[in-house]
């Protein structure tokens, strides 16, 4: 189910027809993945007016009218004009990409697509960040309510970039009175997507961490996508936190995946990871690690309130990400060969990775000795 009962639609709107009430909405990162598929998605909806899709190249949908440009050029307050909501999907969150480069881009595009916004009229702007920003602790309540402190640090992939946008949705209200900031919240975000917590699926074992409680929740795209357009009708507002009902234990993935544990204690899978981020053997900084120890859960109360439901089970969403995980292999969230998967899956995950960075520091020696 997308969003709520069309009865419960009709009741809410019980004269003018939803085409001609419908508002323009405007989305940013269109051409592309979770902005790609919303935009197919409005531009199908009988309750949208019309989309704006904005990217910095032209995506597939037809129905849309497109603007070709980045989101941080001041420009886009006039692609803007016209539209009732905005809904802010061009983020990069790339494993690969430069830390201060997606900083920039993430920072700087949130900051002029609400000041845009609020100078082109605009009365609603949607975000989305992640669930990640409540933070991974072991005091955690299963589930967190939306409104849960937003206890996380810096130190996961891109993570203070979601910070600041959090930030920034907080103070654009104060700083544009009359604009209306929805900031939504997804947990493991699956479909098509490719993150440290994705890749955790595609390693030979599942790396858990002795004395650790993960507690896991996945969200699929297409169950963002009904969330969103619910906030893009009104029909909710604020922070919402959007994923599968409940959450699967360790041992239940274990068991659904088939995939067999690698237990290490704390001290070791910390402190290698560290070392091996530091080194540039793997994306993720150790900070990543900590979203596969402890809970961090949400209730999506909110939305629940407002009658939606997701469509999608976490068994469900597993299943499909294992299905896409199938042929990749991956140690701590380097992407490996299949050569180099089959010694790590022979030796274990930690060893083999520990293995490649004396390699690459006996490397280093020998060219500093040349």
């Amino acid at each position: 189910m997308s969003s709520p009962d069309p009865q419960v639609r009709a009741a809410r709107n019980p004269s003018t027809p939803a085409a001609v009430r419908g508002p323009v909405v405007a989305v940013t990162g269109a051409a592309t993945g979770v902005g790609a598929l919303l935009t197919e998605r409005l531009a199908a909806s009988g309750e949208i007016k019309q989309v704006i899709a904005i990217d910095e190249r032209r995506g597939e949908c037809a129905d849309a009218q497109w603007h070709i440009l980045d989101v941080r050029d001041p420009a886009i307050a006039d692609k803007l004009r016209g539209a009732d909501v905005v809904v802010h999907l061009a983020l990069d969150l790339d494993l690969e990409t430069d830390p201060a480069a997606r900083t920039a881009y993430n920072v700087r595009g949130t900051q002029t697509v609400l000041t845009a916004a609020a100078a082109a009229g605009v009365h609603r702007v949607v975000l989305c960040t992640s669930a990640m920003v409540y933070g991974a602790l072991p005091d955690n309540e299963l589930p967190l309510a939306e409104d849960a402190e937003l206890r996380a640090t810096a130190e996961a992939t891109g993570v203070g970039d979601l910070l600041e946008i959090e930030r920034l949705a907080r103070r654009a209200p104060r700083a544009h009175p009359g604009l209306n900031v929805t900031v939504v919240r997804p947990a493991v975000l699956v479909g098509g997507t490719d993150t440290a917590l994705t890749r955790y699926f595609e390693s030979p074992r599942l790396l858990v961490v002795a004395g650790s409680r993960p507690a896991w929740q996945f969200c699929h795209v297409e169950d963002l996508c009904s969330a969103l357009e619910c906030a893009v009708l009104e029909q909710v507002d604020g922070e919402l936190a959007v994923g599968c009902d409940g959450w699967l234990e360790q041992e239940e993935v274990e068991e659904l995946s088939g995939i067999r544990r690698m237990e290490l204690p704390s001290a070791v899978a910390l402190g290698a990871a560290a070392r091996l981020h530091r080194i540039g053997l793997t994306p993720s900084p150790v900070g990543d690690l900590a979203y596969t120890m402890y809970p961090w859960v949400v209730s999506g109360s909110r939305l629940h309130d407002a009658g939606w439901r997701p469509a999608w089970t976490n068994e469900e969403v597993l299943a499909e990400l294992l299905e896409e995980a199938a042929g990749r292999h991956t140690v701590a969230g380097r992407r490996l060969g299949r050569k180099d998967a089959t010694a790590a899956g022979a030796a274990g995950a930690t060893v083999a990775l520990l293995g490649a960075a004396a390699v690459v520091r006996r490397a280093r020696k020998a060219r500093r000795r040349i």
